[in-house]
């Protein structure tokens, strides 16, 4: 059985990913979710994610990491590319430049490294994490 603390924790980290979320929705002009619980951030270039395994907030921005670095850095053309790093950079308030998103890409890219992830997150996205 969880104890208050516990479930006020929980309820905290729910509210918390629901917020990131919506936030994202709002970011991302054509966003949904589809019944196969994927997040379609630009439906026209396929962007998207699974949110199966995702149960916090930082588990969604390592998704944001893991999934759109790629596209942003190397397979969206020179109109979408822009486009989907305002959106990012506003879920995330950041101001990430493409020069950026390629290093990202480099080392986060396709969840390559979640542990490396999630430090870059809470150190609020310290570059100097990603020099190799």
């Amino acid at each position: 059985m969880m104890s208050e603390t516990e479930k006020l924790h929980a309820l905290n980290e729910e509210i918390e990913l629901k917020s990131i979320i919506n936030q994202t929705l709002q970011a991302f002009p054509n966003a949904f979710i589809n019944r196969s619980n994927e997040i379609i951030l630009e439906p026209r270039n396929n962007v998207y994610f699974r949110l199966e395994d995702v149960t916090t907030a930082l588990d969604f921005k390592c998704k944001m990491f893991a999934w759109l670095s790629r596209p942003i850095a190397k397979s969206l053309n020179r109109y979408w590319s822009p486009k989907v790093l305002s959106s990012f950079n506003e879920v995330l308030c950041t101001n990430f430049t493409n020069g950026e998103m390629n290093r990202i890409y480099d080392r986060l890219g396709n969840d390559v490294n979640r542990p490396l992830t999630i430090r870059f997150i809470e150190s609020n996205y310290d570059l100097k994490l990603l020099e190799r």
